[in-house]
């Protein structure tokens, strides 16, 4: 047989070759070969190195072998065009050295193919993530928006993927996908940044190669909503009205959100067992920040006193229908915004309500009423350190011994702002909202 040279491969032709071929069987008594077979030119400089054709005239270089049982094994080069023949030639080289030395190339493929199969996929990280790391330590509506998340963005654009070889340029891809959506673009990174993290920790990703780092977050525009007096007055008398027509349990919900500045999932998912009426406090075993009590103001303690319970079913806030919790409250809240704008639309009916006067709660969000806790507690000279306490931004390392010491205060400073909150809630004129200063109140009994 010829050497194999870039000449040779480009002019050599599949039918013509097939004839010679056919040509020299029949020389040797044998008959013709397959019609539409596979044609191999083998190299005479280095035995093994070959060139297969195509009937479609496809040519490719390979080695052929015989392993350690004496089967016959063929590896593929590459394509020629893609290759050039010395290149091939020099792989070939390198493979059949290989052989030599009591190699087997072939299985070496395999097994590189298949821990390549094996390895996880991002779609394998995201499952793990949620089950050891995100169900665990993680709260019902955080864990529901880690799951959004992936469902929406990361797995779509990359659950296919081997966890190794993601790189910079994919998160940056994606993250600049959501540039509309600034915020939930931040998001998503700070998720896949956690969930890369881990990869590492797992041993799924070489220790410092997290493809996040380095990707720039974009700017968010803080929004500051809190609610004026009169925005509080209208939604207590919204809330009066609508307690006949609207699930009681929704009505609850929104009212312990106003008085306790708790996150909505925190009411939600709050059950009466976590609920402790003579020390007025909730124990919430799990939260956006971990275990965390929160202190009650004398209306919130009244108001849960007065809560009906159901039976069979452990929430303070129960679902209409079936054993679990409220889902959510967007029809609730919805429909109580509305109700505001009846209340106004029939006071300007009666020329009680200028256009001017009118409040816009549109853009009111449930979480806002938490912000509008913290803001009466900063009117009424409350310290950020106290107000964060109420709010469970932190939560101090006290033994049961010392608790009483840490909530004594803290109840006062609760009901000054839900004392203020329910006051105005139950259109009380010009609610006295008592000042805490240097640890003692003023204006006290």
């Amino acid at each position: 047989m010829p050497r194999l040279t870039k000449r040779l491969v480009e002019q050599v032709e599949y039918q013509v070759l097939l004839r010679e071929l056919d040509r020299k069987l029949l020389e040797q008594g044998k008959p013709p070969g397959r019609p539409g077979r596979d044609l191999f030119l083998w190299d005479d400089a280095l035995p093994g190195f070959g060139l297969r054709i195509t009937r479609s005239g496809v040519k490719t270089y390979l080695i052929q072998y015989r392993d350690a049982g004496r089967a016959t094994r063929r590896v593929t080069i590459g394509r020629h065009g893609v290759l050039a023949t010395e290149q091939a030639r020099s792989q070939a080289q390198q493979l059949l050295a290989m052989v030599a030395l009591g190699g087997n190339p072939a299985q070496v493929r395999a097994d590189a193919r298949r821990q390549e199969a094996e390895e996880p996929t991002v779609k394998d990280l995201a499952a793990r993530y949620l089950s050891e790391w995100a169900e665990v330590r993680k709260g019902p509506k955080s864990l529901a928006d880690d799951r959004q998340k992936l469902r929406d963005y990361v797995l779509p654009a990359m659950g296919g993927r081997k966890v190794a070889s993601i790189t910079r340029q994919d998160i940056a891809k994606l993250h600049h996908g959501l540039r509309h959506k600034p915020i939930q673009a931040n998001r998503v990174l700070a998720l896949l940044s956690k969930m890369f993290n881990l990869a590492e920790v797992w041993g799924w990703r070489p220790d410092g190669t997290n493809p996040c780092r380095h990707v720039g977050r974009y700017r968010e525009e803080k929004r500051e909503r809190y609610l004026s007096d009169r925005e509080l007055d209208l939604l207590g008398r919204a809330l009066r009205e609508v307690e006949g027509s609207e699930h009681w349990a929704a009505v609850l919900a929104l009212r312990l959100l106003l008085l306790t500045g708790a996150r909505l999932g925190e009411i939600l998912g709050l059950k009466w067992d976590a609920v402790d009426l003579e020390r007025g406090v909730l124990r919430l075993p799990t939260s956006k920040t971990g275990p965390k009590v929160i202190v009650l103001g004398p209306p919130a303690v009244k108001l849960l006193s007065e809560a009906p319970r159901r039976k069979g079913n452990p929430y303070v806030c129960p679902a209409q229908y079936g054993p679990g919790p409220m889902a959510d409250l967007k029809g609730p809240w919805t429909r109580l915004k509305r109700k505001v704008d009846e209340i106004q639309r029939r006071e300007q009916a009666a020329g009680a309500l200028g256009e001017k006067q009118r409040v816009d709660l549109s853009d009111l969000r449930l979480h806002d009423l938490r912000h509008s806790f913290a803001s009466v507690g900063a009117t009424a000279g409350l310290s950020l350190p106290m107000i964060g306490a109420l709010l469970g931004h932190s939560v101090p390392a006290t033994t049961a011994r010392y608790a009483h010491l840490a909530t004594d205060p803290l109840r006062q400073a609760a009901g000054i702002v839900s004392g203020h909150i329910a006051a105005v809630l139950e259109g009380r004129p010009e609610a006295e909202v008592r000042r805490i200063a240097a640890g003692t109140v003023e204006g006290g009994e």
